[in-house]
């Protein structure tokens, strides 16, 4: 149960003829029955179960049974397999996500900004990015979600949704263990259980701890690592069933993360050390007089399912979560306290969601209304010790709160109609209103640390003490029309409107706002415009054609979309020199409306079997996501000199299989042989090129041997990753001019990496 992995673009003609092959291919020329065909994939893109041929949108899903066949542990990697999709780990973290779909995302994680991809699990909304690089164990599936979603899902997503999917108890005593070991000394162990009470209670969980030695150094703090791992997670659930028609289940989650804080790599040499470029992009010299780091995040949700007749059923999700993170970020990655900035996220949300969904003959639809009520807190220290010492005030810093809560509801519906046999039609909409009340204070300091850090650090003046509050409120509609002309085949046509929320820069400085209503005074109207950014909108076309052929031995998708992104949020963080001497003693956020752009692009996805014991998948996503208008700080148009973030034109996937029976130990089962290949071309980190921090395109090379016995007892496997040990950047600093060493670093993808597995069902 797969969707659609692969290619690289040096064999991008071969995946078009493949899909070009099989769309003038008729159910006549399938082969014979009994040769072995591709399973049906089934997902809850619209909330009900149905085939994945049958959704007219774009998704990409990946099994739980595949992913641990193909070695893939973590949410990031699931981003290879889908085509014009960015995951990655933050900056700074090791545990925050940055996500982007077809060019809309997210690129910073602090307070007061809304994600513009939705990470569900089990349809529990996570309101932030903290904590959401998610591991990988216990899973049924993973549904990837291009373009915006709102009629379906509790929380309106702008640019795409991503669904972890967890497995329902089983009836019967289940034990499974995993253990892993690896590179880096990594050592992962999994223990999943679960039972029976009754004849209508179960009870299970898993517990995982998973540890890594660092891929670098910090040669500055000696035992300190650089990108090592030491993660536990523990998920439990209590599930009651009396009858068909009802179903309940409590369901908590906890990750303790105690991994090392991450640094980044001076890309520079220092301005006034002369520090030289260290020569392993995995090693550091950071110097943060805590080094240490800690993530915490839990939730728990309550999830119940009444089946009042053959049409109608209610489900309700009430979940509460919350996160706390320390990291002790060192931008300027040396040991001089220079640029360096202690940071604290607190997160909580409490959410509840109520559909009511009927299936009938020939309509099938669900009526939904949704309430969040979320706070996000972040503080942080920006220590800019060696300036301070410049201007006669050692220990300069500038402290940052944001505390921002959000009361947000929504009612949606979404309702499909089937015309005939071929024609279907469907037609959904979502009134969405999202509250701000938004605390931001800016304080600037001598001495050092703040008094929020511990320290003793004495304010000198005050920048911003800013309490706002705004609402915004958009209705976007969904419609589609879905043709099947043979039932093998499914021509769609879909348009979507999405919408993402404004708030207040929570890094704002009201001192720097200008005179913005021209009456001659910089007053709290002018502070309040300055803080304030509006909401950003998307609506989107596509076209899309899903077929199965030669007897569904191969299965194509195909998408073609358009959309207009309007009021585009710009966030960004600039140097501010307040005292007009040349050097930056601060820095100030700046976020706007400042774009209005256009994105186009092709999607194709395909798998098949050649032979019996041989499959290959693919995935291409082309992208051309092009600013119209970009209005700078000054005032002017500047579109032409802006790209879009985190947004390669092209990603690619490739992947081969061959299975062949092998016995071993006495035991009958199956050898899994399997080799990938993924590509992105070159993307930028900002939507301003630039030179330090921008990748180029680069592949990167998988490999797996799995075995398993036919009773399903044992698994094992040998699995490679970044075979050909790619130096790539996912993420990086850029503050040349803000602390005197210069602050340009970056961060690194994960380097050569292999693991053996071994698993065990009792």
């Amino acid at each position: 149960m797969r969707t659609m992995n692969l290619l690289r673009v040096g064999t991008l003609p071969l995946a078009v003829s493949l899909a070009c092959g099989a769309l003038l291919t008729t159910p006549a020329s399938a082969q014979q029955s009994g040769a072995r065909q591709l399973e049906e994939i089934v997902v809850t893109a619209r909330r009900r179960e149905e085939s994945l041929s049958d959704v007219p949108l774009s998704i990409t899903a990946i099994s739980g049974a595949e992913l641990e066949r193909i070695g893939i542990s973590d949410l990031v990697a699931v981003g290879q397999a889908a085509p014009n999709v960015t995951l990655e780990v933050s900056r700074g973290t090791n545990t925050t996500l940055t996500a982007f779909i077809r060019g809309v995302g997210q690129q910073d994680p602090v307070a007061g900004f809304e994600a513009g991809i939705g990470i569900y699990v089990d349809d529990v909304y996570l309101n932030r990015p903290q904590a959401a690089v998610l591991d990988i164990y216990d899973v049924e599936r993973i549904e990837v979600l291009r373009g915006p979603q709102g009629t379906l899902y509790g929380r309106n997503t702008i640019g795409g949704a991503i669904k972890y999917v967890t497995k329902r108890l089983a009836t019967d005593p289940e034990l499974k263990v995993r253990f892993s070991a690896g590179s880096y000394t990594q050592l992962d162990g999994v223990v999943t259980a679960s039972t029976p009470l009754s004849d209508t209670v179960r009870i299970g969980g898993s517990v995982a701890k998973l540890t890594r030695d660092g891929f670098g150094d910090n040669t500055n703090l000696g035992g300190i690592e650089n990108y090592q791992k030491d993660i536990t997670g523990l998920r439990a659930s209590l599930e009651f069933e009396p009858n068909d028609s009802f179903f309940l289940r409590l369901a908590a989650d906890y990750i303790d993360d105690q991994s090392d804080p991450r640094q980044g790599h001076r890309l520079t040499v220092g301005n006034v050390s002369g520090a030289p470029i260290l020569g392993d992009v995995f090693d550091t010299r950071a110097g943060l007089n805590n080094p240490e780091q800690e993530v915490e995040a839990s939730g728990i949700a309550l999830t119940t399912e009444w089946q009042l007749n053959d049409q109608w059923m209610i489900r309700n999700i009430l979940a509460y979560r919350e996160d706390e993170s320390f990291s002790p970020i060192d931008f300027d990655s040396l040991p001089a306290v220079d640029l360096d900035v202690p940071v604290v996220y607190e997160n909580d949300q409490l959410s509840e969601e109520f559909q009511l969904l009927y299936t009938g003959e020939r309509v099938n639809g669900l009526i939904g209304a949704y309430y969040m009520d979320a706070n996000a807190f972040n503080a942080f220290d920006v220590i800019l010790g060696l300036t301070g010492d410049l201007i006669g005030s050692p220990g300069l810093n500038a402290f940052t709160l944001g505390d921002v809560d959000t009361s947000t509801w929504a009612i949606f519906a979404d309702f499909s109609y089937d015309i005939n046999d071929q024609f279907s039609v469907s037609v959904g909409g979502r009134y969405t209103s999202d509250e701000r009340d938004s605390r931001v204070l800016r304080e600037t300091l001598v001495g050092g640390t703040s008094s929020f850090f511990g320290g003793t650090a004495v304010p000198v003046a005050t920048t911003s003490d800013f309490n706002g509050s705004e609402t915004f409120t958009e209705f976007t509609p969904r419609v589609s029309i879905s043709y099947r002309p043979t039932d093998e085949l499914n021509l769609y046509a879909t348009y979507s409107e999405g919408f993402k929320g404004g708030s207040f820069d929570p890094r704002g400085q009201t001192s720097a706002a200008p005179d913005l209503d021209g009456d001659g005074d910089v007053d709290a109207a002018d502070q309040f415009q300055f803080l304030l950014f509006q909401p950003e909108t998307v609506d989107s076309f596509e076209v899309g054609l899903k077929g199965s052929w030669l007897d569904n031995r191969l299965i194509t998708n195909v998408a073609v979309f358009r959309a207009d992104y309007e009021d585009v949020q710009i966030p960004g963080s600039v140097g501010l020199d307040t005292d007009n001497d040349g050097v930056d003693e601060t820095f100030v956020g700046i976020t706007s409306n400042a774009a209005d752009a256009e994105i186009t692009g092709l999607e194709l996805e395909g798998t098949g079997y050649i032979t019996d014991a041989f499959s290959v998948s693919w995935s291409v996503g082309y992208i051309q996501a092009v600013f119209n208008e970009f209005i700078d700080a000054f005032g002017n148009d500047v579109a032409a000199q802006r790209v879009f973030q985190n947004t390669p034109d092209w990603t690619a996937q490739g992947r081969a299989n061959y299975i062949t029976p092998l016995s071993l130990f006495g035991m009958d089962g199956d050898l899994s042989l399997s080799a990938a290949v993924s590509y992105r071309s070159e993307a930028s980190q900002f939507e301003s090129p630039n030179e330090f921090l921008d990748q180029g395109s680069f592949n990167i090379w998988d490999a797996s041997v799995v075995w398993t016995e036919n009773d399903g007892k044992w698994l094992i496997g040998l699995h490679g990753k970044n075979l050909a040990d790619e130096e790539y950047k996912v993420a990086g600093y850029f503050f040349p001019t803000l602390g005197l060493e210069g602050s340009v670093t970056a961060f690194y993808g994960n380097p050569r990496i292999v693991t053996a597995t071994v698993e065990y069902r009792f």
